[in-house]
């Protein structure tokens, strides 16, 4: 009974396929030892025909190269079968030759005697022909194209990488969707290599073809004149018959799969399929199809040239480009022409309160030619990444901000854009729909032809560019991203540095409600009985000033609940709330469970900040000029140090502290993140990497 179930298991449909590549190979290399009759040998050569057009058909139909990512590995085994062949019949030429064309079967002998009409010299001739373009043209041009692509695909997977983690971080994609693009950025460069290599498995096959041709002539003169006693001429019309037979029967399908290999490795693109995309850009154009039926109208009516098939031709793309001429108008005709409305003097109207309108918390104010990035109808992809925007503002910040507001603005320049909070702009910038934007990350290796500007997000030195460069830019280490990318990157990093203005009273009430859904009893007894709705708006912007989230609601309630009876200041509400969330602080700074490298005080500055501390108001006291200019100095120039080698700027400071310098470095040194000693949780050890000092 087990034994039966085995072999059920072995023979269900899942495992034959499984096991159907070991076969394969199994069969082709037996057929290199075992003798194959004529028969076996007719059913093998047609298989192999068979599978080079399989093969040429669905490199035809493949969108993109890591559609048919197998192909080398296809390459190879269609070569060993062609070579397997070879050897097979090979050994039945030699040793049934003498008995007539048929002896290697019916497809050797088709085409030995029908497709070169039996004459040896034309056979010769037309194998080696086939075998030069095999190896000379096809095979060489697809192995090049393949190396340019393998290393061009090395070279620019650092700039890819980082297009992704800039997607990503931008919100346009989420981490699944980024792992699969990081995954097929590593399957195209191994396909690149992979065809490289075994583009030389084709080369191989086309010596071998001829090396084995070579050898089956001259083995069968020996065989057939001094074994079979044949003369000198029947012997050579036999054996050089079916050996011209044997070389077409091969070359044929290695001829086929060379082309497939060059019509995979030569693809630009992922639109549609090679012939789709063959007749849309060749065909496609009324006016190059007229031009080229009046050239070959011209030529057919000169005297003593073949008129009527040049009349013919002409005649032929002529109709094909009145066709096209016709579905263009027509595609024109069915545009909709807009209406303008008819204008109302203003004088006939009455002044009403629809005549005010609010101002919107965010807006985007676009160019005409940005239009189309933000247009529904036309499904713009700025509208695509926004949407994505705000979400992952939600989902990382830990509040539903409000939406952006569209609209086109013809003061503007046509390619120009900006970002309005609350009516004030806060961001501008430019883009070009059809180009790309190169960015240098710091570590390119050339320069680029093109529009120089500036990464409007970051302010990296970059360029525009058409797309016939992006993987050149790729290829030097330019970091290159879309027009709709670099709006919303833009737009992106200014929600964040601007958060805590997007949480008014009505965005404070809908996040309590919404944590009032799991938890009612929390906020029930918080807003209003302990503290008033405003209060807690101005601690959850503070929060947000410093780039802290409010995901953990729950944490900062409960922190609000215990201290709220006997404290009402938001700012020392602020300080309670941040040592709560002193672990996700120093996390999001440092992450994992390393060591906590951070910029300190020096201990004499220390106490000169804290008698200035004592000497104030509740919210910190004055700084002396001079102390504060030096103070500026020294932080900004430690905090580069800390960039330079690839830590976060960081200063820790005593508690009463972290108020006074958050607010007084911010401006000066925007990256610079100001923690309280209470902070820092107790397992995590602490290292002074940089310290600043009050000397001059």
């Amino acid at each position: 009974m087990n034994s039966s179930l085995n072999l059920r298991t072995l023979f269900a449909p899942s495992n034959i396929r499984t096991l159907a590549g070991p076969l394969l190979i199994i069969l082709i290399l037996a057929m290199m030892v075992l003798p194959l009759p004529a028969f076996v040998l007719d059913l093998m050569f047609t298989f192999n025909i068979a599978v080079s057009v399989m093969v040429m058909l669905v490199a035809m139909y493949t969108k993109k190269p890591l559609d048919f990512s197998v192909f080398p590995t296809v390459l190879l085994v269609t070569t060993l079968l062609r070579l397997s062949l070879n050897v097979a019949s090979t050994r039945v030429v030699l040793l049934e030759g003498h008995t007539g064309p048929d002896a290697a079967g019916k497809v050797i002998e088709a085409f030995g005697h029908f497709l070169v009409g039996g004459n040896t010299a034309v056979g010769l001739v037309v194998f080696i022909i086939l075998t030069l373009i095999n190896f000379v043209v096809i095979t060489k041009g697809a192995g090049r194209i393949a190396e340019v692509g393998a290393r061009f695909t090395l070279d620019a997977m650092p700039g890819k990488q980082m297009a992704i983690d800039a997607d990503l971080n931008a919100g346009l994609i989420d981490e699944k969707e980024a792992k699969k693009r990081r995954a097929e950025t590593s399957q195209e460069a191994d396909f690149y290599g992979a065809m490289d290599g075994a583009s030389k498995f084709v080369r191989g096959d086309a010596v071998a073809g001829i090396l084995i041709m070579v050898i089956n002539v001259v083995g069968g003169l020996i065989v057939g004149v001094l074994q079979h006693n044949m003369e000198l001429g029947q012997a050579a019309n036999n054996y050089t018959l079916l050996t011209i037979g044997d070389g077409l029967v091969a070359q044929l399908p290695a001829l086929i799969i060379s082309v497939a290999a060059g019509l995979v490795v030569s693809r630009v693109g992922d639109e549609g399929d090679m012939g789709s995309q063959l007749i849309g850009q060749v065909f496609s154009n009324p006016q190059v199809l007229v031009l080229t039926a009046a050239i070959l109208g011209i030529l057919g009516l000169i005297p003593g040239m073949p008129n009527f098939v040049f009349l013919l031709l002409a005649g032929g793309l002529g109709f094909m480009a009145w066709r096209g001429g016709l579905r263009e108008g027509a595609a024109a005709e069915g545009e909709e022409v807009p209406v303008a409305a008819p204008v109302v003097p203003a004088e006939n109207l009455e002044a009403s309160w629809t005549d005010v309108t609010p101002v919107d918390v965010l807006g985007l104010e676009v160019g005409y030619r940005l239009i189309p990035m933000v247009d529904k109808g036309q499904d713009g992809e700025l509208l695509k990444r926004i949407r994505g925007l705000r979400k992952k503002f939600a989902r990382d910040i830990g509040f539903l901000g409000a939406p952006v507001h569209i609209r086109d603005n013809l003061e503007l320049k046509p390619n120009a854009y900006r970002i309005v909070l609350k009516g004030v702009e806060i961001g501008t910038g430019a883009a070009y729909p059809g180009q790309f934007m190169a960015i240098n990350p710091g570590r390119v290796t050339g320069p680029l032809n093109g529009r120089e500007t500036t990464d409007p997000a970051f302010g990296l030195p970059a360029v525009w560019i058409d797309a016939s460069q992006r993987e050149q830019a790729h290829a030097l280490g330019y970091t290159v991203v879309d027009a709709s990318t670099v709006v919303a990157t833009h737009l992106n990093h200014l929600i964040l540095s601007h958060a805590s203005e997007f949480l008014g009273r009505t965005e404070t009430q809908a996040l309590l409600d919404h944590i009032a859904k799991e938890n009612p009893k929390l906020v029930e007894d918080l807003v209003p009985k302990l503290l008033p709705l405003a209060s807690v708006q101005r601690v959850l912007q503070n929060l947000l000033d410093e780039g802290v989230n409010i995901r953990d609601m729950r944490t900062i309630v409960e922190v609000l609940a215990e201290y709220a009876p006997r404290i009402q200041d938001p700012l020392e509400l602020t300080t309670r709330v941040r040592q709560a969330l002193g672990r996700a602080i120093v996390q999001g700074l440092f992450p994992g469970n390393g060591e906590v490298q951070v910029m300190a005080l020096d201990p004499g500055l220390e106490r000169v900040l804290m008698q200035a501390m004592a000497g104030g108001g509740p919210e910190g006291g004055a700084i002396e000029p001079g102390l504060a200019d030096t103070l500026l100095r020294e932080t900004a120039a430690a905090a580069q140090r800390m960039e330079d080698i690839g830590l976060p700027a960081v200063l820790l400071v005593p508690a009463p502290l972290r108020w006074l310098l958050s607010r007084f470095l911010r401006r000066a040194v925007p990256t610079l993140k100001v923690v309280a000693n209470s902070e820092v949780p107790e397992t995590r050890l602490i290292r002074v990497s940089a310290m600043i000092s009050a000397a001059p």
